[in-house]
């Protein structure tokens, strides 16, 4: 079963006044690795990663294959994931929207900001919660 109907088209961006969100890809790289690299203690503190091995240590090229795999995932329907930046346009985190693997709901959703970013780790979940809400297809969501 398809992840998302043939017929919807996948926003390309949420715009808020703290920060926006647009298609994470490998054009991120440069500012997604020092972003998250500076903040793993923080990253790791979320929900969505406790358990997981990222992050981890990583070079600045697994990195950009990260990147390339999410664009990829995102070209094919696959997974939807997007740079959250401040608005200077600096990348200060990730929200991850993909199938929910336990079936429990339609999607699973994942957020971090880096953490001298923290206090929007709130606003940007309740926004985001509100976006899939209003412009997705998803009838359940884990956030």
């Amino acid at each position: 079963m398809a992840f998302v109907p043939p017929d919807f088209e996948p926003p390309t961006a949420l715009r808020t006044e703290d920060f926006v969100l647009e298609p994470l890809g490998p054009q991120h790289n440069e500012a997604d690795y020092p972003a998250w690299s500076s903040s793993m203690e923080h990253v790791r503190a979320t929900v969505r990663f406790k358990g997981d091995d990222w992050p981890r240590e990583m070079s600045l090229d697994e990195n950009r294959a990260d990147l390339e795999r999410h664009a990829r995932d995102f070209a094919e329907r696959k997974g939807f994931t997007y740079s959250v930046l401040d608005p200077a346009g600096t990348v200060i985190g990730c929200v991850y929207i993909y199938p929910d693997k336990r079936g429990e709901s339609d999607a699973k959703v994942n957020s971090w900001v880096r953490e001298r970013d923290a206090d929007l780790d709130g606003p940007l979940r309740e926004r985001v919660t509100r976006w899939l809400d209003e412009d997705w297809p998803f009838q359940r969501v884990t956030y």
